[in-house]
């Protein structure tokens, strides 16, 4: 059996208490992930991890807006296209006026977010960026057998948020990796299973898991996705995404189990 195992955003500014953007109960969802991967080692024929890869200067980071007196908007602050026609909040930078007001209107006609400030978090080469141990040991030791994982950045590109490993929420046309990653899609569709887990489970969890089953050619090849429920977890106070995205998955054939179930002996 072809097993793979897709672990989005194990990063410790999203799973220790202490991380820049910490979701709670996200490190020991990666406890018992990584006791998995150790329990599997031999089994998995290949694990993708994804790693969101930000710069200070981002779209989605407190310093890209301001107010009429200079003060950028708190973390968590959501803000739409007619924040910025009104002059609540404008671009720090004026000349970005025009592409940032496109896509706040773009992300609202798709609907599936708003958007969102975030503390600043995951920023390249930061400590926060790294893979929270113990799933790096866990993964060290899958490794061991000249394996290699497959690491998927995404978030680099500061004009647009890019919750899914899949796509970016508004793709860049200049910019191929904020575009649909069809060698992922593919990959993960010749699988016989695919293992999910990660951060966050209102987020990137689920932009992922629903992008992957919308990129599927084969509809049916979405009854093979399980979602392991004790290693993911939702960002407060967007639990209602979180449910939704499981049931929305669900009913369209996706599966789930817990670390401790999963091929247990």
């Amino acid at each position: 059996m072809k097993l793979h195992l897709v672990v989005i955003d194990p990063q410790n500014d999203f799973c220790l208490p202490d991380g820049a953007l910490s979701v709670p109960g996200a490190q020991k969802d990666m406890d018992r992930l990584a006791l998995l991967v150790h329990r599997l080692k031999d089994k998995l024929a290949d694990v993708h991890v994804t790693l969101d890869s930000h710069r200070r200067v981002d779209i989605s980071h407190p310093v890209w807006f301001r107010d009429a007196d200079g003060n950028h908007p708190a973390p968590f602050t959501a803000i739409t296209a007619a924040d910025v026609e009104s002059g609540k909040w404008v671009p720090t930078l004026p000349s970005t006026h025009a592409r940032t007001l496109a896509y706040l209107r773009e992300l609202q006609r798709t609907g599936r977010y708003i958007h969102v400030i975030w503390p600043e978090h995951c920023l390249i080469g930061s400590e926060g960026h790294n893979v929270v141990e113990p799933l790096f040991d866990a993964l060290q030791e899958w490794s061991s057998r000249f394996a290699l994982v497959d690491f998927v950045t995404k978030g680099s590109n500061p004009w647009t948020e890019h919750f899914s490993a899949v796509r970016a929420e508004v793709p860049d046309p200049a910019d191929p990796a904020t575009q649909v990653n069809s060698g992922l899609l593919t990959t993960l569709e010749e699988a016989d299973l695919v293992l999910l887990a990660g951060e966050a489970s209102s987020h990137c969890l689920a932009n992922t898991v629903r992008d992957i089953a919308a990129g599927f050619r084969d509809r049916r090849a979405i009854e093979k996705l399980v979602l392991l429920t004790d290693a993911t977890s939702p960002v407060p106070g967007f639990e209602k995404l979180a449910d939704d995205f499981l049931r929305d998955l669900t009913a369209l054939g996706m599966k789930t189990a817990t670390t401790n179930d999963f091929l247990a002996a």
